[in-house]
């Protein structure tokens, strides 16, 4: 009868999570089954092979409560294998046992592994990558109407079809390629951990980027939207607040600006880190910045601006996300009186300042540099870089023609 045992492989670089996985022993034969646990050596009990659960750290607990259950599920998964194979009375080796559990087990199922990898995520913190995988795999759920399949099964006629699918019910090329790049790194995840050899099934859809239709306005709009009246503190004229403030702030994206802290502005200075790159950004502080920052009774809580509320009892991450749902509703409705041919948003701004300021002749090293872009965009490849002295002129001068 063929035994089964828990192994902990601990990770060959130091500080990162070694990784779970089976030994099937059978006629002194012994076979190795990978799986995708990671774990660190302090959560895991050798003598006892089990898991180890920390006594604070409550989003690592619940995943790792996952794993255990996981393990549990795999454990009870290989008896029964093992019982039927001995039950048949026909000859088996321990290789039969783990192609049997290779071929059964519902984490060698594309929706299952990608699963397990976006809770992983959560639980390392990266909570923006787990969300972009999930809202990939969710498209790819409805073209398959919730069926799963085996890893093993995806292949470029899937993919084209889904393709196709994403075509016809209307999905821009751009969107397309965003799913089809999310859904490719899960994948590829799965290759990495020789869960399925790699088939590249997704080299005949289209993974690029096409160029955008401009979303700039002219600098005629932006002081139209500014003189605009609405009554004090409602949701519109807090919307245009957000809207200047980001242009003002040379574009500063909204979930930057959601969690800026009074601490990030000392001696005129506003500066911050980009969530998107981490690279820190230094802005000179302006008086429209600070009536903006003036109109709103924030003085309960650490943020700058009145998006993110500590003591609400709500995750923050949500209150920023509700708040950018609200916003941009509210400036869709605002943008449809300028009958822009496209939709006024948040990232409008951003758009703006760059097109003002290049028709103000400021050079495009300087606009680059002053929305902070970093080495993976392709200005940043090729632009030099500005002081942040020539930077604070370039948007002060842009300020000053409002």
């Amino acid at each position: 009868m063929a035994s089964i045992k828990i192994k902990f492989r601990p990770s060959t670089v130091e500080g990162k999570p070694g990784s779970i996985f089976y030994q099937v022993i059978h006629n002194r034969v012994v076979r190795q089954q990978k799986t995708f646990y990671r774990l660190y050596d302090y959560e895991w009990n050798i003598q006892l092979s089990e898991v180890v659960l920390p006594k604070f750290n409550e989003n690592r607990k619940h995943y790792l409560l996952d794993v255990n259950d996981k393990i549990r599920a795999d454990i009870k998964h290989f008896c029964e294998i093992i019982f039927d194979l001995d039950c048949s009375g026909r000859g088996y080796t321990a290789d039969d046992v783990i192609a049997e559990f290779s071929s059964n087990n519902p984490k060698n199922t594309y929706f299952s592994f990608a699963e397990s990898i976006i809770l992983h995520l959560k639980t390392l913190g990266k909570v923006r990558t787990s969300e972009t995988y999930t809202v990939s795999l969710c498209s790819f759920k409805r073209f398959r109407n919730n069926k799963d399949l085996a890893l093993e099964d995806i292949d470029s006629d899937i993919m084209v079809a889904y393709e196709t699918y994403l075509r016809n019910n209307g999905i821009s090329s751009n969107t397309s390629s965003f799913y089809m790049r999310n859904l490719r790194a899960l994948y590829n995840r799965a290759v990495e951990k020789e869960l399925t050899i790699q088939r590249f099934p997704f080299k005949h859809v289209y993974t690029g980027v096409d160029k955008t239709v401009k979303r700039a306005v002219p600098l005629k709009v932006i002081k139209q939207i500014k003189e605009m009246y609405f009554p004090k503190n409602t949701t519109y004229d807090f919307a245009r607040d957000m809207f200047l403030f980001s242009f003002y702030t040379r574009g500063m994206s909204f979930v930057d600006m959601s969690y800026l802290q009074k601490k990030d502005l000392h001696n005129g200075v506003l500066s911050y880190r980009r969530r998107k790159t981490g690279q820190q950004l230094f802005i000179k502080w302006e008086k429209c910045m600070q009536d903006i920052v003036d109109k709103y009774d924030t003085l309960q809580s650490t943020y700058l601006l009145p998006i993110i509320n500590p003591y609400r009892g709500i995750d923050e991450r949500k209150q920023y996300i509700y708040a950018s749902h609200n916003i941009n509703r509210c400036l869709k409705i605002i943008g449809e009186e300028f009958r822009l041919p496209f939709s006024l948003t948040m990232y409008v701004a951003r758009h703006a300042w760059a097109s003002i300021a290049k028709s103000q002749n400021v050079p495009i090293s300087v606009i680059s540099e002053g929305l902070g872009h970093d080495s993976e965009t392709t200005t940043r490849i090729y632009l030099a870089s500005f002081d942040s002295v020539a930077i604070d002129n370039a948007n002060h001068m842009i300020l000053k023609l409002l």
